[in-house]
This record gives structure tokens, sequence and C-alpha cells, in this order.
């Protein structure tokens, strides 16, 4: 009896924290978009049409993106801020202290679209993008980590072989989807263009203006770049809402695919209940035998066999329903960030399982003993 309870109980915990895992990361993709920023538009260098798979994350293209390009994208009507982005990995260095550490070369307006709070100094200046200045912002962990508790606005540092002048400080950020914030260092995008040597530009953020239609804003985008390439249609437009939702079917497929394999565990589980009520009618011949010479009906012995089976699937059911939201719990207790609270079908679904199949493999013992003749069951108990 002890092995059906814990059979049971593994599964329903089993169904309910792996869907508590697949629910919170889910949730958490879903936050980080979110902290990216209100109606966000994505241009990426590439199409799918032309790579024959997604858009490159790095690499060359059939047509760089370039600083002018990015910018002509401002022109489209739909568009409210537009923020290029260049990314790459360099030493920051002042005094003795020195470390690799990510570099974002972007404008002003990345602070707006980005929703960047600045705890010491100012963002970078506004003013004609194509212009490199030797400025530079540090995020908070960064700035930690050279300058201590010392004031770092005002300062300078080097970037490669060259100085630049730290302007501000970032706010300390939160977990963050593209960037850990915290440690990254943002110079202008002429400047980040000149310390990497390039002339393509990583990412064009953009927010959509209020009001304005996204397939028009999309079209529009692709219109401008392929005036600029010659009648080439060579990037790829993403929304901020198109990848949330994305993401949401991957991962509603993925905790529906882990709560199937859980839910394997409660079939074995019952699987195992119909072998062990079939033992137990095996050794309970003269009970039912018995039962049977005082008046109890075929129905009746169905029913009591039945409900062992119930009470049984119940008791593991309850077990592995505390287990599962105590394992819940303390998946959200040590990673704070993941949200893993089991969805309300994932709970019903899994109890429902465990007491659907414990009466299902059930039913074949107890026929077999609604079946016995009272008179070869009680010769055959003796």
């Amino acid at each position: 009896m002890i092995l059906i309870l814990a059979a049971t109980a593994t599964g329903v915990a089993a169904v309910i924290v792996l869907t508590a895992l697949g629910n919170g990361a889910r949730q958490f993709v879903v936050n980080q978009f979110s902290s990216m920023g209100s109606n966000l538009v994505i241009a990426l260098p590439g199409r799918n049409e032309t790579t024959g798979g997604p858009p490159p994350m790095f690499g060359s293209t059939p047509r760089d993106l370039t600083l002018n390009d990015a910018l002509a994208l401002k022109s489209a009507a739909g568009v409210a801020r537009l923020s290029p982005v260049v990314i790459g990995t360099g030493p920051v260095s002042r005094g003795s202290m020195s470390r690799d550490t990510p570099i974002v070369g972007t404008t002003a307006e990345l602070q707006r679209i980005r929703d960047l709070e600045v705890a010491q100094g100012k963002f970078l200046p506004a003013g004609d993008p194509r212009r490199a200045v030797a400025v530079a912002l540090l995020g908070h962990t960064l700035k930690q980590e050279i300058f201590g508790d010392a004031v770092a606005v005002g300062e300078w540092i080097r970037i490669q072989d060259r100085r630049f002048r730290v302007i501000g400080v970032l706010q300390e950020q939160g977990n963050s989807f593209d960037l850990d914030w915290n440690e990254i260092v943002v110079v202008p995008v002429a400047t980040a263009q000149q310390l990497f040597n390039t002339q393509t530009i990583f990412r064009v953020l953009m927010t959509q203006r209020e009001g304005s239609d996204l397939p028009e804003l999309k079209q529009e985008l692709h219109r401008i770049i392929a005036q600029r390439h010659d009648g080439e249609d060579d990037i790829t437009i993403l929304s901020q809402d198109s990848l949330m939702k994305t993401f949401d079917k991957v991962f509603n497929a993925l905790t529906m695919a882990l709560a199937a394999i859980a839910g394997v565990s409660l079939i074995v589980a019952g699987i195992l209940i119909m072998n062990v009520m079939l033992v137990s009618v095996s050794q309970r011949t003269g009970e039912v035998g018995l039962l049977k010479a005082l008046g109890a009906t075929k129905r009746q012995i169905l029913l009591l066999f039945l409900n062992e089976a119930l009470l049984l699937s119940l008791g593991g059911a309850i077990v592995g329903l505390l287990l599962g939201i105590t394992g819940s719990a303390l998946v959200r207790q040590l990673y704070p960030t993941i949200p893993a609270y089991a969805p309300e079908w994932a709970i019903f679904g899994g109890v429902s399982i465990a007491l659907s199949s414990g009466l299902l493999f059930g039913w074949l013992p107890a026929r077999r003993a609604a079946e016995l003749d009272p008179v070869i069951a009680l010769m055959g108990s003796k």
C-alpha cells in the first residue's frame, strides 16, 4: 500500500512541479520582454529568405545595415523613437584595474526606449549620431569594480587603447533578457564603430508611435531599406508582441510536454494499483465468499474494491499535491526570478488523472472479485 501511495504521490508531484517550471520560465520570458519597453520594434540585418534560416545574430549578411540606413528608418511615420545599437567586447581599465566587458554603442534615444535610469551624471548627449565622442557611461556593478566607492563621473577610463571621460553611472538594473546592464559600458554609436572597426549596425531599436498600425509600419521600414539597398529588402523586422507570442507558444508546448511526461508516472501508478488489487483479490477470496453468502450483491462487491482503489489513489494524490506545492515553493525560493506557479489546469489534471487511473485500473480486480462464486470462494479459502 505504501508503494502505491508513493507512486501516485510522485506522479502528481511531478506534474505540478514540472508544469510550474514550464509556466515559470514562460512568465520569466514575458517579464523580460516587458522590461525592454513597450511597443518595441527591432530591425535586424539579413532576412530569412536570403540566408535560408533565421536572421544571423552575428557575422556577414548580403548587405550591411549601416548607421545611415538606421537613421533613415526614423523617417517612417509610425516610428516614435529610434536608436541604432552596436555591441562588442573589449578591455576597460582604470589604473591597475582592468577587465573585459560588453561595450554598447548607441544614442541618447536608447534611454527612453529601454527605460534606463541614471544614478549619477547623465546619459549620452543628444546630437549628430555620426559624431564620435570619447564619453562613456558605466553599469552599476562595473563602476563598483573599477572605482569602488570613489566618484566616477568626470574621471577618465581606458577602453582598448583610447581614453574616455565617464559622464554617468547607470542605476542598478534587474535581470534583463538582452544584456546585463550592470556590467556594460555605453558609448556613442559612432565611437563604438571606430572601436570595433565596423560600419555594421547590430540592431536598430524603435518604439512604435501610439495609434500607428504595426503592419503598415513594417511595410514602410522594408520599403525604406529596399530603396537604399538597390531594391534589395534585406532586413528583418520583429515586434515585441510577435516575439512574446512566439515564446509563449514555445513554452506552452514545453509545459504540456512536461505534464505529459509526468503523467506517464500516474499511468504506471495505476498499473501498480491493478497488480496489487489482483493479488488482494486472490488473497481475500474467503472474505468475498463470506460477503456473498451473507447476501452481498455483485454490485456491492464491485463498489467495495473500487472504493479501495479510489481511496488509495486519493491518498496518493493528496500527498502528491502537498509535495508538488512545496516543491514549487522551493523552486521560487531558490530562483526568485522564476515565478514557478503551477497552472490550475495542471493541479486539477494531476489529481484527476490519479483518481481516474486508480478507478480504471482498479476495475479489472474489482470485477474479478464481483464474479467469484461464493461456494468456490469459501472452499478456496480453506
